[in-house]
């Protein structure tokens, strides 16, 4: 007989959990009396959304399912945020958290939140056990859940009198789900159909989505676009998923997407969206989009299907299933004209900005994806900066990206760094990140320094919470309201109180001398780089305004 919490501790051990990230509580305490002897590595992080976001990371980073562990009340509620990012990226993560006993809830007792009930909608499912028997079972089924057909998060919730009680331990080979059955390969004449289109067509474009990377299709996504002379935009969560170098590669798609990736959507006969959500962050006004186009949608999950975009032909399947089916029947063809056409877009309408004036922020991202080679792993947090790593980091591989997209949570980048480097210790991990999106989760510092790890930070700064200053400069007529901040910390100062190297540069020569030996350093760094403060993201597509209508 053992305790429930030793066998919640025995259950991640059979699932191959080396690492969590939580904070300990009352109602969580028999878990956290059981890893105290387990070889779990346990992360303490300074707020429970840290934990919740640094297991984002590790699982982005990783392709492993990411596991946070948290108390019951504020300890519930604070991860609320980080669930909601996973939900929306469509990333694994277990989350387990403690709860007053099973004979308190619903009485309002101390530190006691409806958790399941407050998460239903943004988790793909979620458990609150009070027969300490089915825990193993249970947590087999979270794991299963959160890694299969559509990953997202499961939250298993844990009144503190169940993981105290003794149970004789069996941890269940497999589990069957009443109901749950992804479908994985696609239907085989949808598939033979979706060959006879792309070779009906001329002027074929590949939209690829984060569901390329979750289902590890990179090389088959490869193939396709080389045989049959496709051109291939990216979604943001997509980037890395083609190579960003490679001739046929169209950048980011969308709101500030590429010109040319816009214009070759615009203009297409066929487009093939694979592991995509057509999400209005990359339609635009969705009756302007893709309006040449028969459009193929590829998905696993079928509720995905019709959401946004009427597809032609829809295809429920796993990206990599339904393209492994896909490729033997097609034959090579030449992009002809097509191509050519798609060239003159990249020659026509090429990412740009203006140098002069201080520090460009682009010209950091420039700078860090030539002096990288654009390998490593970068984590961005949300807005501008973030949009410009999208633009001017050339991503060669899947999982090199690690950002927010679905809910845009600004504070993501820091504990997201902080589970990449854990997940990847030999990759470098570069966080970029904002001056507003920064100070929302600093205090992760104090677990970057306690853990020793070795991640490097650039802090794009311009004083304002651009991405909102930049909407109000185009919407509210340059009324520009709560977007300044009159005080922030000097964030290389900062940096040494927690043992970080620290530098301010606020010119691209500055830049330039430090860059370098910070990326080579053995120790971790933060970069604070003053850049323009009136800088706007561009290309912009403005509401009601198809995506070949941007302005820059």
């Amino acid at each position: 007989m053992i305790t429930v919490g030793e066998a919640v501790i025995r259950c991640l051990e059979k699932e191959g959990v080396e690492l969590v990230f939580g904070y300990p509580g009352g109602a969580v305490l028999p878990v956290y009396d059981a890893l105290h002897d387990a070889k779990i590595k346990h992360v303490l992080v300074r707020n429970e959304q840290g934990a919740v976001h640094a297991a984002n990371g590790y699982a982005r980073a990783t392709g492993r399912v990411g596991v946070c562990v948290a108390t019951s009340g504020p300890g519930a509620t604070n991860l609320v945020t980080g669930i909601a990012t996973a939900y929306m990226d469509s990333v694994p993560i277990v989350l387990i958290t403690g709860q007053v006993p099973t004979v308190q809830v619903g009485t309002d007792a101390f530190q006691e939140v409806d958790i399941t009930g407050i998460t239903m909608p943004i988790t793909k499912h979620n458990f609150l056990v009070k027969d300490p028997a089915v825990v193993p079972v249970v947590i087999k089924k979270a794991f299963h859940l959160a890694r299969t057909g559509r990953p997202g998060p499961v939250l298993i919730d844990l009144p503190r009198d169940v993981t105290a009680a003794e149970i004789e331990f069996e941890y269940p080979e497999q589990v069957q789900l009443k109901g749950y059955k992804p479908t994985f390969k696609g239907h085989p004449s949808q598939i033979a159909q979706a060959a006879k289109m792309i070779y009906e067509s001329t002027r074929p474009v590949i939209l690829t989505g984060g569901g390329v990377i979750s289902s590890g299709a990179a090389p088959e996504l490869l193939k396709l676009a080389e045989i049959i002379s496709a051109p291939v935009a990216s979604t943001l969560m997509g980037l890395g998923g083609f190579p960003g170098d490679h001739k046929l590669s169209l950048g980011m798609a969308g709101l500030h997407g590429t010109r040319y990736a816009n214009m070759a959507i615009t203009n297409s006969d066929l487009l093939i969206g694979l592991g995509v959500r057509f999400a209005d962050r990359v339609t635009g006004t969705v009756g302007k989009f893709a309006p040449k186009a028969r459009v193929i949608h590829v998905d696993v999950d079928p509720a995905e299907i019709g959401k946004n975009v009427q597809p032609h032909l829809p295809i429920v399947g796993d990206v990599k299933q339904v393209l492994l089916t896909l490729l033997p029947l097609l034959s090579p063809r030449e992009g002809g004209d097509w191509l050519a056409e798609v060239a003159g877009y990249k020659r026509d309408y090429p990412l740009e900005y203006t140098r002069e004036n201080g520090l460009k922020p682009q010209y950091v991202i420039e700078k860090l994806s030539g002096v990288t080679r654009g390998e490593g792993i970068v984590v961005t947090d949300v807005g501008q900066h973030q949009m410009w790593v999208a633009q001017y980091f050339c991503f060669k591989y899947p999982r090199t990206l690690v950002t927010s997209g679905g809910l845009g949570c600004m504070g993501y980048g820091l504990p997201a760094a902080i589970g990449a480097k854990f997940g990847r210790p030999e990759k470098q991990v570069i966080l970029v990140s904002g001056d507003g999106s920064f100070q929302m989760m600093m205090t992760e510092l104090g677990t970057l320094a306690e853990q020793g790890l070795t991640l490097k930070i650039f802090i794009l700064n311009n004083k304002r919470l651009g991405m909102v200053r930049q909407l109000q400069e185009f919407y509210y007529d340059k009324r520009y309201s709560a977007v300044d901040f009159s005080f922030s910390p000097d964030f290389a100062a900062l940096a040494g109180i927690y043992g970080l190297s620290g530098y301010t540069v606020d010119t691209g020569a500055a830049f330039d001398a430090v860059v370098e030996e910070v990326l080579a350093g053995e120790g971790p760094a933060l970069v604070n780089c003053l850049v323009e403060p009136e800088e706007n993201v561009f290309p912009m597509v403005l509401a009601g305004k198809g995506l070949d209508e941007a302005i820059d």
